[in-house]
């Protein structure tokens, strides 16, 4: 063999031995391990290789247990907490990773944070486990709780119309007739079964406890964001917040807030959905940053607002708010909308219409120029102008005729005349309002003043029917 072929083949032989050698028994092999790591390190992904269990432990005593890792955390946790973890990992492990992956799994708030109360407390109850023990918790968390590491975030909500929620249908007759009696037919056991389904889970409850301190299944679960809790304090958190995992990104997105503005009565989900700013987000929202801190969450991070966006965010000079009825000018699901003007977070007018309006102002024009934000609100305005002047009056004028002159039904809900009139406020005319100060056309036109004259044109045959007849139509 020539030389120099001689040379190049000894040279080959070197490389492969080095590369067999690097991939032989040398190697560490593929087993179980455990490797340290800080917070910032550990991800799920991370957590969970593609094969062979690995068992990460960071500085919490807590255990995560799926089919692929085992994630044990321990950070100078209570030892009560830590034997909430290891229980629940087991019964519950959805509420334990939501945990894991929260801001307060980050900054150690345990368990006993949120739910433990004191021994004279009305909701103190104790596990098998506690009993014998000073340590006291409840299933119940209410916004008093929250309030003690959030009281700006707190004292905002007791100030916007959220708070009204269950306090309102509490004590109007109207309503309690409407689920009860109309609803409900008067059955005598669960009449009040589709208010505990359906009104109590986006308005909210005064939440019952048994004799044993636990809430009552009549009054809980409930979503509700106006819940009155046995502390007394009003709210709920957890409705844009969903437990356990607390997410600003979540409650950030539309979807937080559609499970109850949505429907017949106030399609605000479906509006924004029709909307230009709903299109945009429906393309590519995925795309967007959500997790932006609290004050830091602008206009690059996203390409059009949302729900959160215009009402609660931090946005150019305006700070973070709670209090989602700050930015108003109008209120838009009344009977008839006239412009806030109360303190008062009981009243359907609570907020300031200048200083609403001028706030809201400033979110259109973080991407809008001055004209544009002006010319938006002079079209909004001008609908409800004509909403208030040319519906709502006229057909307020008509009831109050026939009621004066005895030409309504007891039940309102048999009287053709008093449906629509419900109708025109409570349905057509909130969409047409809301469709037109939040830019969806088709709720402000075709879901709204289109049925609206329809509405209009039929009370006032009823009505001339019965002035002239002096008595009700037969069916």
């Amino acid at each position: 063999m020539p030389k120099t072929k001689f040379s190049w083949f000894v040279i080959l032989i070197i490389v492969l031995g080095i590369g067999l050698t690097a991939c032989g028994p040398q190697a560490a092999p593929a087993t179980t391990q455990q490797t340290e790591r800080t917070e910032s390190t550990l991800s799920p992904a991370a957590a969970q290789p593609a094969s062979n269990k690995i068992v990460v432990e960071v500085d919490r005593n807590i255990s995560n247990v799926n089919a692929n890792s085992s994630l044990a955390v321990n950070r100078n946790l209570d030892e009560v907490s830590k034997e909430c973890i290891s229980c629940h990992q087991d019964e519950t492990p959805g509420i334990v990773n939501d945990w894991r992956e929260s801001r307060h799994g980050h900054v150690s708030v345990s368990c006993l944070d949120c739910h433990q109360v004191e021994k004279d407390a009305p909701n103190a109850t104790q596990h098998a486990s506690l009993v014998g023990t000073d340590v006291f918790v409840s299933v119940l968390v209410p916004p008093s709780k929250c309030a003690e590491c959030h009281p700006g975030e707190a004292e905002e909500f007791d100030h916007s119309g959220h708070r009204r929620a269950a306090l309102q249908i509490e004590g109007k007759d109207s309503m309690q007739t409407l689920m009860f009696v109309h609803e409900g037919q008067n059955h005598p056991e669960v009449s009040g079964a589709s208010k505990a389904t359906g009104c109590n889970q986006c308005y909210g409850v005064r939440i019952e406890l048994d004799e044993t301190g636990a809430p009552t299944p009549d009054t809980w679960p409930v979503a509700g964001i106006g819940n009155i809790y046995p502390d007394g304090s009003v709210g709920n958190c957890t409705v844009c917040h969903t437990r356990h995992k607390f997410d600003i990104a979540e409650a950030r997105k539309p979807e937080a807030c559609a499970s109850c503005h949505l429907g017949p009565d106030h399609p605000d989900i479906e509006i924004y959905e029709n909307s230009k700013h709903g299109q945009i987000y429906a393309a590519e929202g995925d795309t967007w940053k959500w997790d932006s801190a609290p004050d830091a969450w602008e206009p690059g991070d996203y390409r059009a607002p949302t729900c959160a966006t215009c009402h609660m965010s931090g946005i150019g000079q305006l700070s973070p708010t709670h209090n989602v009825s700050e930015r108003l000018y109008w209120n838009l699901w009344g009977k008839r909308s006239e412009p806030r003007n109360s303190e008062d977070p009981m009243s359907a007018l609570t907020g300031n219409a200048e200083e609403g309006r001028a706030k809201m102002e400033l979110v259109c024009e973080s991407c809008h120029t001055p004209r544009h934000t002006a010319g938006f609100f002079k079209q909004g305005d001008d609908a409800i102008v004509l909403y208030n002047e040319s519906y709502y009056d006229p057909a307020k004028k008509m009831l109050d005729d026939l009621k004066e002159k005895g030409l309504l039904k007891d039940n309102p809900w048999d009287d053709e005349f008093q449906i629509l009139f419900y109708h025109l406020w409570h349905h057509e005319g909130r969409r047409a309002r809301q469709g037109a100060l939040m830019g969806g056309p088709d709720y402000a036109h075709w879901h709204g003043f289109f049925e609206l004259q329809q509405d209009l044109y039929r009370m006032q045959s009823l009505y001339n029917y019965r002035i002239e007849n002096n008595a009700i139509e037969t069916p």
